[in-house]
């Protein structure tokens, strides 16, 4: 029976993050990046990479990695999420780092997991396990993780057959989105790239990648989630109309109540796809479609619902919330929406689709 409790191990890894976290980076830096998305944030990446050793987290200790599982990773991601941080730690050392292992790429391995380089999969960040599409050539967009990289694997098509190259160089032009702490770009690979992998091969270490990234996303949304919450708690515990604190009226209590339970179930979720994903459980696909489907409209569920019982401050630029909102948005469409998850989800339990 899987146990979705934290050990001691987890918790001594969240506090080292969410320490890193709080030296190198706050909501002004991120909210920075809308204005300016040239913003050198690449202290916070060198923090968790190179002091903590987090870009090698799921590299075995072979090839120079930790040598730990997805649910060691899930506990960083819910700390991402609380920060909205701006590292590449989901497209470089889960989904990238998942396919070269897979690939047993030990020469580029050691190099990733010392947090000298980062690698990115050069997919719209839209794709999920199972549908994807690999381009016969040209640029590809939107694709998360592309700006900063230097090794880039490349999916293409080739007379009928998927071919996984490994590229040292590509043409990225940064996109303008919603949020601009994940920034996306269109990518065109140059180089004539070296082929790790081509048919079934390439196909399941694509399908592992993805899988990874959206079994974990759910922990980062989850960390978002909250954040969300708590903030409003505290916010509602000291905001005084009519002479009483708003977490005083029953409205406000009834929508708060139905928000912590709605996070504690997304939590629940999200623990277990990632432990599902460590474990290598049968269940694995299962438990991922449910968490997808789930934190993405909780995520976006308890940012809106920060937006709004903040009331006038909520929208301001000055306070964070709108970074959590257009993160929980922009992740809610990442590697594959809710409704994708869904119809997924009825087809592994062979639930009839209408």
């Amino acid at each position: 029976m899987s146990d979705l409790l934290y050990s001691d191990v987890e918790e001594s890894l969240r506090s080292s993050v969410r320490g890193a976290l709080g030296r190198t980076t706050d909501s002004d830096r991120v909210a920075a990046l809308y204005d300016a998305p040239d913003t050198d944030v690449s202290g916070v990446w060198s923090a968790l990479a190179g002091d903590l050793g987090l870009a090698g987290l799921l590299v075995p200790e072979e090839w120079g990695g930790v040598g730990a599982g997805a649910r060691e990773a899930a506990v960083v991601l819910e700390e991402l999420g609380r920060t909205v941080a701006p590292v590449p730690f989901l497209e470089s050392a889960v989904v990238a780092t998942t396919a070269l292992v897979a690939l047993g790429a030990e020469d580029v391995l050691p190099q990733l997991a010392a947090g000298e380089r980062r690698a990115v999969l050069v997919l719209p960040w839209s794709a999920r396990s199972g549908s994807w599409s690999a381009p016969e050539r040209g640029a590809v967009a939107p694709v998360a993780g592309a700006r900063g990289a230097d090794l880039f694997l490349v999916p293409t098509l080739v007379d009928g057959t998927v071919r996984l190259a490994l590229h040292e160089s590509a043409e990225v032009e940064p996109l303008t989105t919603l949020d601009m702490s994940r920034p996306l770009a269109s990518v065109t690979p140059t180089g004539e790239g070296r082929v790790l992998a081509e048919g079934e091969a390439a196909v399941a270490a694509i399908d592992a990648a993805l899988a990874a990234g959206a079994a974990l996303l759910a922990s980062e949304q989850v960390g978002l989630a909250q954040w969300c919450l708590e903030t409003t708690v505290e916010y509602a515990k000291t905001r005084v109309q009519f002479a009483r604190p708003i977490g005083s009226f029953q409205a406000i209590k009834h929508r708060l109540a139905d928000l912590y339970l709605e996070v504690a179930q997304a939590q629940a979720a999200a623990r277990y796809a990632a432990d599902t994903l460590a474990t290598d459980d049968a269940d694995a696909p299962v438990a991922q479609a449910v968490a997808q489907s789930y934190c993405s409209d909780v995520a976006v569920h308890a940012a809106e619902e920060a937006l709004q019982l903040h009331g006038g401050i909520g929208m301001t630029w000055e306070h964070a919330i709108h970074l959590y909102l257009k993160r929980a948005k922009s992740d809610q469409l990442a590697l594959g929406t809710p409704a994708a998850h869904r119809s997924d989800l009825a087809a592994l339990v062979d639930l009839p689709q209408h």
